[in-house]
Formats: structure tokens, sequence, C-alpha cells
């Protein structure tokens, strides 16, 4: 600074000008050498950096330059050369000059630790347990305490008070810090025994009509749970209403291998009827069923002649009914469908009559938890069932149609007509 002052006095400049004249070319003096600085770091020392990075045989320090760390590092320099030149503007601007440097840096350190974390859950991510226990809000929640303390140390530094004495007058604030993170408190808590319980990960099917939320989560942060549902909508739930309200979480049918069938078929009551001895024999003819008729009617026969029971009338005594047969049939066809997981509860049961007739439940599970191919072998079955039900004589229920008054009433005219000739 002395030095640009004597040449500038040697040029024939008054002492004002000099004063002036030699602030600005030490500014731009500075200004070129931070430049240059920077420019080194950023074109050698971070290229040097990104190639050793590149070159080895980790992954995490990949992470570490996609977000930017060491270039966000490197802004620390200029405030150093900076700083090593507060004494040459005077006193009077050193002390400006300090606090500058200290919040530029305070700043700058808030911006690299953001990008640390940043590329800690990056890194966890990278691991199977990041989508049982997620750690997205507790950084989230670090960061915030990392902005209030960095807010604290600015003003301090500008005001030339003790960060203490700023942060025990915060107590008096608790109560409006405490309504403004409402919800980040909320969420923290939520957040907590959301990963504690392992009640959601990352990739779970839930289901919360409340919100209008059906489909797999996506993202868990501090205060809310992302789903996208099936339409490939979003829906955002605060994370707090996941502890307060019920959900529906599919994890465990996704885990389990297997996906549920329940279903009915309304079978008309009055098709239900004894096996005539033609349709036994019909039946023997069928693959699935052949066996269990065999066996069936050796039981059957076994337990009538024990018991001495006369067979005149088809009341007495044990015998086959359609009904029964059919429900053997779906349950051994089942049994041999290559889609359904015989591991899981298999079963087709009689639930008891409604006015639309006697509902015959199949209950099973998919191999597939797929969902067009769950569908896929859900309708093939019952596209097989309802076409195969009149072979055992039995009629499925499903309201009158207008199809099926007209056809009524044509065969009434027909009838009518009929009598007249």
């Amino acid at each position: 600074m002395q030095f640009i002052r004597e040449q500038l006095v040697d040029f024939g400049f008054g002492p004002t000008s000099v004063k002036y004249l030699s602030t600005i070319a030490m500014i731009i003096f500075i200004a070129l050498i931070c430049f240059i600085a920077n420019l080194i770091t950023k074109k050698i020392i971070i290229r040097i950096i990104t190639h050793i990075i590149k070159n080895n045989r980790f992954e995490w320090d990949n992470i570490l330059l996609e977000r930017k760390v060491f270039r966000k590092i490197s802004h620390i320099v200029p405030a150093i050369i900076i700083y090593n030149f507060r004494n040459s503007f005077g006193e009077n601007f050193e002390d400006l000059i300090v606090k500058g440097v200290t919040v530029y840096v305070i700043l700058v350190v808030l911006a690299i630790m953001n990008s640390l974390l940043n590329a800690i859950n990056d890194i966890y991510q990278t691991f199977e347990v990041s989508k049982m226990r997620p750690i997205k809000g507790f950084i989230q929640v670090v960061k915030i305490i990392m902005i209030i303390f960095a807010i604290i140390l600015v003003i301090a530094n500008l005001i030339g008070k003790n960060p203490l004495l700023i942060l025990s007058g915060l107590g008096a604030l608790s109560a409006v810090l405490m309504l403004i993170f409402k919800d980040s408190i909320l969420g923290l808590v939520a957040g907590i025994q959301l990963a504690t319980n392992d009640m959601v990960r990352v990739g779970d099917w839930i289901e919360m009509p409340k919100y209008e939320a059906d489909g797999d989560i996506i993202d868990i942060s501090l205060n809310t749970v992302k789903v996208q549902n099936w339409d490939k909508t979003i829906t955002m739930i605060p994370s707090y209403a996941l502890i307060s309200d019920s959900f529906k979480n599919w994890r465990g049918m996704q885990e389990t291998g297997g996906r549920r069938i329940k279903r009915s078929l309304f079978i008309d009551k009055n098709s239900i009827s004894f096996c005539t001895p033609e349709q036994i024999e019909k039946f023997k003819h069928i693959d699935v069923l052949k066996d269990y008729i065999i066996n069936r009617e050796k039981e059957i026969a076994e337990y009538n002649e024990t018991h001495h029971v006369n067979r005149s009338n088809p009341v007495n005594g044990r015998a086959l009914t359609n009904i029964g047969v059919f429900r053997a049939y779906i349950s051994n066809y089942l049994q041999r469908h290559p889609g359904i997981n015989k591991e899981l509860t298999l079963m087709v049961r009689q639930l008891a009559p409604t006015e639309n007739g006697v509902p015959m439940e199949i209950y099973c599970f998919t191999s597939d938890i797929r969902w067009a191919v769950y569908e896929s072998i859900q309708g093939d079955i019952f596209d097989h069932l309802f076409a195969v039900a009149p072979e055992f004589g039995l009629r499925l229920f499903q309201n009158p149609s207008g199809n099926d008054f007209r056809n009524l009433v044509g065969e009434t005219n027909n009838e009518v007509k009929i009598r007249e000739q």
C-alpha cells in the first residue's frame, strides 16, 4: 500500500487523490490476486482432485464431487487472501473487513455443510437399510439447527457481542419459535416414531383415503411423506398424520410374495340339487375331479352300508350334491393353477345365503404380486369358473336385465299364440 502511494506522489497527485487512488489500486490488486487464486484452485487443484476421485475404486467420493463439496471449499481461498491484506486499508477499515470476511466464511461453511449433509444422505441411500431407516428427516433437523446457529453467529459478529448472550436471549422467543417451527417439531417426533417402529419405508405401498393417497412412498422427509399414486399423481402427507391417523401398509403382502384373491360366485339356490348317476359318471371324466369322485363315492357307499341307509329316497343317508362337487372342483382347480401360491391360505368356502343366492367364496393368494399379473390371474380363474358352472347344473345369479324381461314377454306371447291355435 505504501509503495503505491509513493508512486502516485511521484506522478504529482495530491494527498487526497493519493489516498483514494491508492485504495482503489489496492482493491483492484487484491481482487486480481483473489481471481488468480480462485482460478488456480478450480482449474488445477479441483481438476486434480476430480481426476483422483473418478479413477479410484470408491463410489462415495463421487457423490461428494456431484454435490460440489470441494468446489464450495475453494471459496474460502479468497476470504483468506482478503483477511491477510486487512492491514493494508488502515485501522478504519480493518474492523469492517474482518467482520465482512467472518460473515462470508460463516456462509461458505454453512453452504459446505449443507452439501456435505446432502452427500451423506445420498451415500446412505445406496445401502438397503436406507429403505427401512431413512435419515433425511434427521438431516433436515441438523440443517435447521445449523442455519439458526449461523444466523446467531452472523448477528453476533456484526454487533460485536458474544453469541452466547444472543443464544440465551432466544429463551424469551421460545414460544414464537415453537409456533414457527410447529410442523418441523411435529415432523421430527413423527419421524422418530416412524423409524423406531418401522411403520413406513421408501417403496412401501400405502393407502390413506383421508388424503386420497394410494400408491408407493417415494420420499420421507422431515415434514412430509411423498406418495406416488397409481395414476402417477403425487400426494403429500404430513409426517405426523401417519402417527395420528390410520393407514394401510401393503408391505406384508409384498414381503410374503402373495396377493390375496377374495371374491365370490353367487349360486342360484333353485339350481342346487343332488347329483344324478348320469352326472356322477360325467364328473368322473373330468381330470380335476376324477380322484375326488371315486374316493367320495366309496366313502359315501361305506357309510350308507354301515348304517343300513335306505337309498330309495335320496333324502336318506349321504349323497353328492352339485354345489358340493363344484366346490371341490374349484379347490382342486386352484391347487393345480400355476399362478396360485400353494404355501399360503387356499380355500373355497360357502357363505351364508343372501337375497342374491349362495355365495361361493374363493380365498387364495397369487404367486405374483405385480398388479397387472395379479388381475390377469384373477380374471383367468373367474372366466373359467363362470363358463364351467353350467356343467354342474348350477346357475349363477344376477339381477334381471331388460333383455331378460323382453325374453320373458316373448315366451308369454308365444304361449298365448299356441293356445289360440
